[in-house]
């Protein structure tokens, strides 16, 4: 029996829920990846195979603004912000949530609550 890294677990849970999860146009998905240092976020129309908007830890606006490193609660709650700015001044209301195989807990959910709060509905 072969041992499945702590990575390939989070690709296998991703691929999981991408059986699942679609974005359209009316409702693009929101994708979160999430490594040691960073994390990203992107409005994706699947659809027309194209992103609409992006935020992450390593955007020169965000990065001059956070006290902490970009693998905090802090930026991750910054980058739920933005990108929910950028999603609404194209127009987006409504997404899809997608965690990326990883557990809907701790940067992830900070950034999912922060999207929220901004306007994002999902």
């Amino acid at each position: 029996m072969s041992q499945l890294s702590r990575k390939q677990q989070t690709q296998k849970r991703h691929r999981r829920l991408r059986r699942q999860i679609s974005g359209t146009s009316a409702r693009p998905r929101l994708a979160v990846f999430r490594s040691n240092n960073h994390i990203y976020a992107q409005v994706i129309d699947d659809a027309a195979q194209s992103t609409l908007c992006s935020a992450s830890t390593v955007d020169k606006e965000l990065r001059t603004g956070l006290k902490s490193n970009g693998g905090s609660c802090d930026a991750s709650t910054a980058v739920g912000e933005l990108v929910a700015k950028r999603a609404i001044a194209k127009g987006i209301q409504q997404v899809v949530f997608d965690r990326g195989g990883n557990l809907y807990h701790g940067r992830i959910k900070a950034l999912a609550d922060a999207a929220r709060e901004a306007g994002l509905q999902f």
